[in-house]
């Protein structure tokens, strides 16, 4: 019994280890939402929960999109266990790497600048289910815009 608590307990540790240590392939995570991601139905202004992530256009309204980028880099290195991942706001697209506080789990938010407005798409690396964090992520930081 001991035994099998020991191997489980280094299973564990080796799995966070992994998770916290994994290299992070730019380029994979650093790209342009897809643009079928977005259909014609899809409101604006609003996070939009999926399942492992969630999006959010914003509109002129809200700003010029080059501003609002500015200001949602602001808010996300603001963001508790946040860091850029690459890009910048001359470049048009950022994105960002939220790490889970217990497991260290990375999430990446890509932000995009297009003509009509602000583009995120907030996305989990593991795993298939994100309970709702990414959507989370993106609600707070559209109010603190």
């Amino acid at each position: 019994m001991l035994f099998g608590l020991g191997v489980l307990g280094i299973a564990v540790l080796g799995a966070m280890a992994y998770v916290r240590l994994a290299p992070t392939n730019t380029a994979q995570w650093h790209s342009a939402p897809a643009p079928s991601l977005w259909d014609q139905s899809s409101p604006w202004d609003q996070v939009v929960p999926l399942t492992g992530a969630a999006s959010l256009r914003l509109s002129d309204q809200k700003g010029a999109p080059t501003a609002l980028l500015a200001k949602i880099d602001a808010i996300a290195m603001a963001t508790p266990r946040t860091t850029r991942l690459a890009g910048s706001v001359g470049d048009g697209m950022i994105t960002w790497q939220t790490r889970s506080a217990l497991w260290g789990f990375p999430d990446f938010t890509t932000a995009e600048v297009r003509p009509d407005g602000l583009y995120l798409y907030a996305r989990l690396r593991f795993g298939t289910e994100d309970l709702g964090v990414n959507a989370k992520r993106l609600t707070a930081w559209l109010a603190a815009l």
